[in-house]
């Protein structure tokens, strides 16, 4: 049986965090993907919105039902009333109210998980969520436009900041940049003014 969850309007500053992958165990817990390898926001909040997933889901390999069954019954966003959260081995694994066993958990299964950017944790000093970084215009040092943060991206030790040039620096295509953000290269992130300063130059 499916269970009934209640329908809510996604919250106007909702980020997709992670996505449910699949039941874990057979008393309702189930598995997620976190988007970040810091969620942070996933512990921090009580209360998960859940849309369908926007790709199909390959069904598990010891599944024994069609995959269409389990694909999530709703269309519309609906809210997920969190009991606990934890961290197991290498994966992030959580129950909810009203999803009482296995068959429950695998209906979430591929699940898009939003929670609001308000209920994030604060970010220590010098640290900064990705999400808020997405968009900011770089600049280097002589106040030459670098382009915009299209995405970040993890290397390991470091992460990078993607920058989308403007097309007008390039005959009319947009090129790609990759910085470190790494002090050595990052002055000053200014997020009020959505401006990053770095010592880079457009030859790079």
């Amino acid at each position: 049986m499916r269970p009934t969850l209640e329908t809510a309007a996604l919250p106007a500053d909702a980020i997709e965090i992670g996505r449910i992958a699949d039941a874990w165990g057979i008393k309702g817990w189930f598995k997620v993907l976190p988007h970040s390898a810091s969620p942070e926001a996933l512990f921090s909040s009580k209360q998960w919105f859940l849309l369908p997933p926007d790709r199909p889901m390959k069904p598990p390999r010891a599944a024994a039902v069609a995959p269409q069954a389990a694909q999530p019954a709703w269309t519309e966003p609906v809210l997920l009333q969190l009991k606990e959260v934890k961290d197991h081995s290498d994966t992030v694994v959580a129950c909810a109210q009203g999803i009482d066993d296995r068959n429950a958990a695998e209906s979430l299964r591929g699940a898009r998980i939003f929670v609001p950017r308000s209920s994030f944790p604060a970010a220590a000093e010098g640290e900064y969520y990705w999400v808020d970084l997405i968009g900011l215009q770089v600049f280097n040092r002589e106040s030459v436009l670098l382009g915009q943060v299209r995405d970040l991206m993890s290397t390991g030790p470091q992460t990078v900041l993607v920058i989308e040039s403007p097309p007008e620096q390039a005959g009319g295509k947009p090129v790609e940049r990759m910085i470190p953000f790494v002090a050595a290269f990052v002055d000053h992130v200014d997020l009020p003014g959505k401006r990053i300063t770095v010592d880079w130059q457009p030859d790079y």
